[in-house]
């Protein structure tokens, strides 16, 4: 029986996989943030001199591919990118997607927005026939927060600001739980339409064209009607 993090390590080795006969000198990554992608980057480090770089999605993981020598761009240098390789908290069997326990939420979703396929890197753990057993986070505003927790119980949610934690955007998380998300990228609209939400952690307006799945039998991939390229 593989542990979990024999199954993170399979899967990130099996993205590294998925990724290198796309890597070229022009190519420009969309990197995300978390355990998974830190065991993807430190992979990725061994093929550095077979693409030009990448683009984060946090301090922190920019911070890790500078240190093992892949260069790191601001997103406003580039245009676009071919793919976007992050994991996830939860995801269905329609690659909507839970994120943000890492509070990366807002700026994985933008990077993710200018690549043409997202690829999500998971274990089996991860998959789940309705998102919403992981605490929906959502990034606030924080003159906003009380406002925002009472309009969130409205949807049967309990808010709870996440202690101690500031997002890379100067602003605080609320996790919400007690949620089962039959319909995700609606409740993704209405709580974005929140004032003082900057974005909630539902990736289903826009989820994931691919996930690599790392099971007890191997690494699965899964397609969803978004394979296309988001920008064809």
């Amino acid at each position: 029986m593989l542990t979990q993090e024999e199954l993170k390590q399979n899967v990130a080795k099996a993205a590294i996989d998925y990724v290198l006969p796309l890597l070229g000198p022009d190519v420009v990554l969309g990197i995300g943030t978390g355990s998974t992608a830190n065991l993807f980057i430190d992979g990725l480090a061994d093929h550095k001199h077979r693409f030009k770089g990448a683009v984060s999605s946090s301090e922190r993981s920019a911070a890790r591919l500078s240190a093992l020598g892949i260069a790191v761009f601001d997103l406003n240098q580039i245009e676009r990118m071919p793919l976007y390789i992050d994991g996830a908290d939860e995801i269905d069997g329609g690659l909507n997607m839970i994120k943000g326990g890492g509070g990366a939420l807002t700026r994985e979703k933008i990077v993710a927005s200018v690549a043409d396929r997202f690829v999500c890197i998971v274990d089996e753990s991860k998959l789940v026939p309705y998102l919403g057993a992981f605490p929906l986070p959502i990034e606030v505003i924080p003159m906003a927060l009380a406002a925002v927790a009472r309009r969130l119980a409205r949807f049967g949610g309990n808010a709870v600001l996440r202690k101690d934690f500031v997002t890379d955007n100067g602003c605080r998380i609320l996790d919400v739980s007690g949620l089962s998300i039959k319909s995700p990228a609606e409740l993704e609209a209405e709580i974005n339409n929140i004032p003082g939400v900057v974005t909630c952690g539902l990736f289903a307006i826009a989820g994931a064209d691919v996930a690599l799945l790392s099971t007890q039998d191997g690494v699965q991939q899964l397609h969803s009607p978004r394979s296309q390229s988001r920008n064809n």
